[in-house]
């Protein structure tokens, strides 16, 4: 069996990756399956441990970091690492899956340059700051800080968008969903 490629989405918090992530996992023709990140940070009320994270201790972490259990991590703000677990991705592939990750853009672009062709990074921008800004409010999962620190970042993730294999804006989800797809199955049908 051929192992699977990887499909790297990044993009400023509130930009709509997850929400397109969740789409596309449903649709068989993309033999997708979710790379589930391990993270520091405390679990939001929606989210169980093994469908959305691995939710880790800081010493957890620290410890599989010493072990090289990663493929990549980063710590995304300050005291809330995420990162990569290479078993996880090794066992996806392995079973013929393409794996799509949603992740940060540091992370995205490791993983990028190490796997080189065998991964497209997209990068998911929304239409403006403003969007973006009342995305966030209307998710209701961010405290005035980390909202604060989620927007302080957003101009720096944006300008490493031309690192990317491509960049979609998302505007309109449906839209976003459909441009994703396609250029994923461009993507994982090149032979």
């Amino acid at each position: 069996m051929k192992a699977g490629k990887l499909i790297v989405i990044a993009a400023p918090s509130g930009s709509g990756k997850t929400s397109i992530v969740k789409r596309l996992i449903k649709d068989d023709e993309l033999k997708l399956s979710f790379s589930i990140s391990a993270t520091t940070r405390d679990p939001r009320p929606n989210e169980r441990e093994g469908r959305d994270y691995y939710f880790k201790s800081l010493e957890e972490f620290k410890t599989l970091i010493q072990e090289n259990a990663f493929i990549e991590w980063e710590e995304v703000y300050l005291g809330q690492y995420y990162g990569t677990l290479h078993q996880e991705v090794d066992r996806l592939r392995k079973k013929g899956y393409n794996v799509i990750f949603d992740i940060d853009v540091n992370g995205a672009l490791t993983i990028k340059d190490k796997f080189n062709e065998d991964c497209m990074a997209l990068f998911i921008q929304a239409p403006d700051l403003e969007s973006l800004k009342k995305r966030l409010l209307a998710r209701k999962t961010e405290s005035k800080i980390s909202l604060k620190k989620r927007l302080e970042k957003v101009n720096w993730e944006i300008s490493k968008r031309h690192q990317f294999d491509e960049v979609i804006i998302n505007e309109h989800l449906d839209d976003a969903v459909a441009n994703t797809r396609g250029t994923i199955l461009e993507f994982i049908n090149d032979v």
